[in-house]
C-alpha cells in the first residue's frame, strides 16, 4: 500500500507514488502556486518567522 500525504498546498491526500508526477502536490496548479510564494519569497530557509534573514556573502568593501 503506497504512502499517502497531504498536498502543501491545499491538503488534499495524494498517494506517493510514480505515476504521480506532481507529489507531493495534487495537481500542476498547487505546484505552480507553491512555486509562486518560494518567487516573492513567501517562503524563507534558515530564519525565524518575522526576522530579516541575514545575507550570505559579505558586502563588498571599496578599498
Amino acid at each position: 500500500m503506497p504512502a499517502v500525504v497531504k498536498c502543501p498546498t491545499c491538503g488534499t491526500k495524494v498517494e506517493w507514488i510514480p505515476e504521480n508526477k506532481f507529489r507531493p502536490f495534487c495537481s500542476e496548479r498547487c505546484r505552480q502556486i507553491d512555486l509562486g510564494a518560494w518567487a516573492s519569497e513567501k517562503y524563507v530557509i534558515g530564519s525565524k518567522p518575522g526576522e530579516t534573514p541575514s545575507p550570505d556573502l559579505p558586502e563588498d568593501e571599496d578599498d
